[in-house]
């Protein structure tokens, strides 16, 4: 009875679950996707007859398990993947204001659903035949593999107990492989000449901010219309623009350490495991040449373990929204005005013959997408005059994305819009709206600071580097929302800047492939000093072309990397293989893997080798 009524609140579950998602279909999908709940109701109910005499023991077991299944309904709907375990370690304090935000009716009423057939199912179920409905459960799960291998399930077959006790224990074995791991499977030469930018920025001061959740794609300095961030692009003008700059990793706090150290994290790890790392910081780097060094940080440093990553790498002031107040504060962090006003309180306290290299962290384009009241005069702000404007915003993301349309789930870039563009107080219902106005907000606080810099007669005599830590995604490839699941374009592909005012006299791009970890030695490059022998990246502006590598870990285990026109991405659980050539087909729609078996095989050796 009671591994009958398990099974029905998963099939439920499952229901909500897939509901509004692309599926493979073939005879192999039904077992595809539910083997995982047929296992599990198998499990639960040989443990029902062994447990026989204690069933009270087994009835509390069975409500904690109606509980999980029902709390983790709304997650995969609106995140297509239950929680993991790196989920749940993720699901703390600064995270409140985005769960809230999924409080809908909707999927408070999924979860009450669940709840209640797991209250009836006992009734109605009374008197099944345990061991054919057992013997019927393990038959299908012993299919599930097999299955699997002909349907691509993108880890929706997994329900909440499978989800978590697949990520909850280590998933890589280390060993030691001596490999160049980035050099490219072609050219080996860049066809760009970046060298004169070496030693531009000796003896100016040096600036590093880090865009919050920022695709490159959403800039418009890479082709978004109308332009959301003019300040960026009034940056970019005095520097250059790679136009191929990959994360490391799609998430804020190990991507940090990428930045810092020009280090790879590693798969499967937490931050807090990097405070003992041997780090020769990009600020400890600095400060030995007679920097003044500070980071200054919106959100706070308890989250994540960012304060593993930061602390004690050669910054002489740590400061978070804790340290800074603010205007305005959220369960994320507080106001960009109130930060950039401290670094400058901050700069002014430097003395005039030193020279300072500040660190930026904004929070602004991070979920649930919110801007301060006294900002909402920003609201997307010059760019965009009537609605037709904004329209034409979503014509270029659906280009890019190479789909239909976006208006999968609460995610949806189109959709009605209840209240009018025009005016200087704009309200925005869509997810994609929102986001883009905390891009807007965030590009403003950024505007700040090059003014107060320039204020101060300080603008010509600074170096900026500005990069995106991770992307944002919004639906372009099936169930891809946020950034810290998938590796696709939207989720990795990232904005870099290096910008030396004075010395370009016209914006310059550059096509070739770099990675965050390349970003500390790049800045180290055009300061004219030299890099630690330890960093793993190298400096984006020598004459080599590289790969850049990448992964995610949060829910599947995915591996990517860009070699020139090629991206590659491996599923190391199912060993599948996506390839894109992403100058014919920059929306990673068509994976032409079977084309190339060649590389794929080379791609995939690298890999597997890189991440151990």
């Amino acid at each position: 009875m009671k591994a009958a009524s398990v099974l029905v609140v998963l099939l439920l579950a499952r229901v909500g679950a897939l509901y509004g998602h692309r599926l493979d279909w073939s005879w192999w999908t039904p077992i595809a996707y539910l083997w995982h709940d047929a296992a599990v109701a198998a499990v639960f109910g040989l443990c029902d007859r062994m447990l026989v005499r204690r069933p009270r023991a087994m009835w509390a077991i069975y409500a904690v398990a109606v509980a999980y299944v029902a709390i983790n309904v709304p997650v995969t709907r609106v995140l297509s993947t239950p929680m993991t375990w790196p989920m749940w370690q993720a699901a703390r304090g600064p995270l409140v204001d985005s769960i809230r935000h999924y409080a809908t009716l909707s999927n408070i009423a999924w979860m009450m659903a669940v709840v209640a057939a797991g209250a009836a199912a006992p009734i109605v179920f009374r008197g099944t035949p345990a061991s054919a409905l057992i013997a019927s459960l393990l038959l299908i799960a012993a299919a599930g593999p097999i299955a699997s291998a002909h349907v691509a399930t993108r880890g929706l077959e997994r329900n909440a107990w499978t989800a978590l006790a697949l990520t909850a224990a280590p998933r890589v074995a280390p060993a030691p492989v001596d490999r160049n791991w980035r050099a490219p499977r072609g050219q080996r030469r860049a066809s760009d000449d970046l060298t004169w930018l070496r030693g531009a920025a000796a003896g100016r001061h040096l600036v590093l901010v880090s865009l919050e959740s920022t695709a490159a794609q959403y800039l418009g300095i890479y082709g978004m219309n109308p332009d959301v961030t003019p300040n960026v692009s009034a940056l970019a003008r005095d520097g250059v623009v790679f136009e191929n700059a990959y994360a490391v990793y799609p998430e804020s706090i190990k991507g940090l350490l990428s930045v810092l150290c020009s280090t790879y994290p590693a798969l499967g790890t937490q931050a807090e495991i990097y405070a003992g790392a041997p780090c020769e910081s990009l600020a400890s780097a600095l400060r030995e040449h007679g920097y003044r060094t500070a980071l200054f940080h919106s959100g706070r440093f308890g989250y994540l373990g960012m304060d593993a990553v930061v602390g004690n790498r050669g910054f002489q002031v740590l400061a978070d929204a804790g340290d800074i107040g603010g205007r305005r504060e959220s369960s994320f962090g507080v106001d960009e005005e109130s930060t950039v006003a401290r670094i400058l309180e901050w700069i002014d306290r430097v003395p005039p013959d030193a020279r300072f290299f500040v660190t930026y962290l904004p929070i602004a384009g991070h979920h649930p997408y919110e801007v301060p009241r006294s900002a909402e005069g920003l609201r997307l702000a010059e760019g965009l005059r009537s609605a037709e404007g904004l329209r034409s915003a979503e014509s270029l993301a659906l280009q890019k994305s190479g789909s239909a349309s976006l208006s999968s789930g609460s995610a949806s870039l189109s959709g009605e819009r209840s209240a009018s563009l025009s005016g200087e107080r704009r309200r925005f219902t869509t997810e994609f709206d929102r986001y883009l106005n905390a891009l807007r907000y965030g590009d403003s606080a950024l505007g700040a600071l090059m003014a107060g810099i320039r204020d101060r007669g300080l603008y010509d005599r600074t170096a900026w580097i500005v990069f995106g830590d991770h992307g944002e995604a919004f639906g372009q490839h099936e169930g891809n929302y946020g950034h810290t699941f998938q590796v696709y374009e939207e989720n990795v592909h990232v904005p870099l800047i290096v910008a030396v005012p004075g010395r370009v006299a016209r914006r310059q791009r550059s096509d070739r492939v770099v990675s965050s970890i390349d970003i500390a030695p790049t800045l180290l490059d055009i300061a004219g000093i030299a890099a630690p022998n330890s960093y793993q990246g190298t400096s984006a502006i020598d004459d080599n072309r590289r790969m850049a590598t990448f992964f995610a870990d949060y829910s599947l285990r995915l591996l990517g990397l860009r070699d020139g026109a090629m991206k590659y991405i491996r599923e190391l659980d199912s060993g599948r293989s996506q390839l894109f050539d992403l100058r014919a087909d920059p929306g990673e729609t068509r994976n032409v893997a079977d084309r190339y078996p060649e590389d794929v095989r080379w791609y995939a050796q690298k890999l597997n080798e890189w991440m151990k």
